[in-house]
């Protein structure tokens, strides 16, 4: 079957992008998962990859801050750049790389330590606090920023895995603002949570694009439309449409984009 070319609707304002990949592959040894991939990630807005299961989206998500390092099979081609640099390029600080650009699994993933000490290991480790005071400020600022100071301000010595999972995932949020990041992945966030606690992470999206630029990758055609502004739609490892999130799903220029958006496909 010979499928349509990717198509790219027009962006609404001239919104500067932070991220952009070109033509980008990735392979599993012999088996190619994504195919030539180019997309720009607008700064300050949140763009959602969207498609059905085994589509790429994931993977393609892990190119962003090279996550897809850690899997020894797994080959990336193609550029990808942040702020102008090409962060494949061999003298690129992949732990630097990670700090400016944070993730957030799909299963909250607090560390065996307190609510504060999840907050406080990355300033730690990469040297943001000169003292205990400042390290403190930081770790409040970041759980205030991920909506759960109110929440857990009396018992900051407990034990992150001590908290909801809609916390935990909020707790995971902090932890990775708490290094300043300018990008933030977030990779189905919400698919283990319960309506309330996905209601409270999406609000906390809004709020954050505001200093951060989010990209998330989600199962949920409604959360999608709901949180973000861009939405980039794969379907068998190819980027199929992309653009302003309302056209793309009120008017989608190709076939296979209306098919998955009715449920034809998916």
């Amino acid at each position: 079957m010979i499928y349509e070319t990717k198509t790219t609707h027009e962006e609404k304002g001239n919104v500067p992008s932070i991220m952009t990949a070109n033509n980008v592959d990735v392979f599993y040894g012999k088996k190619q998962a994504i195919c030539n991939v180019s997309l720009d990630i607008p700064e300050n807005q949140i763009t959602a990859l969207i498609g059905p299961s085994g589509c790429g989206k994931s993977t393609f998500l892990r190119c962003f801050n090279r996550m897809n390092d850690t899997i020894n099979i797994c080959r990336v081609s193609g550029k990808i750049k942040f702020s102008g640099q090409d962060i494949y390029e061999p003298k690129v600080d992949v732990v630097a790389l990670r700090s400016r650009i944070g993730m957030v699994f799909q299963k909250a993933n607090p560390f065996p330590k307190s609510i504060f000490e999840n907050v406080a290991y990355g300033p730690r480790i990469h040297g943001l606090a000169e003292s205990k005071d400042e390290l403190e400020s930081i770790v409040v600022q970041s759980l205030k920023r991920a909506g759960l100071y109110d929440e857990v301000s009396d018992r900051l010595n407990e034990p992150g895995t001590s908290l909801s999972g809609g916390q935990q995932q909020r707790l995971c949020i902090a932890r990775a603002i708490a290094v300043d990041p300018q990008v933030i992945l977030m990779d189905e966030p919400c698919s283990a949570l319960d309506p309330i606690a996905t209601a409270i992470i999406e609000d906390l999206m809004e709020t954050m694009k505001e200093n951060y630029t989010i990209v998330i990758v989600t199962h949920s055609m409604q959360q999608a439309a709901r949180v973000s502004q861009q939405t980039a739609f794969f379907h068998l490892g190819e980027l199929v449409e992309s653009g302003d999130t309302q056209a793309i799903f009120t008017n989608p220029i190709q076939e296979r984009t209306q098919n998955y958006i009715s449920g034809r496909i998916g």
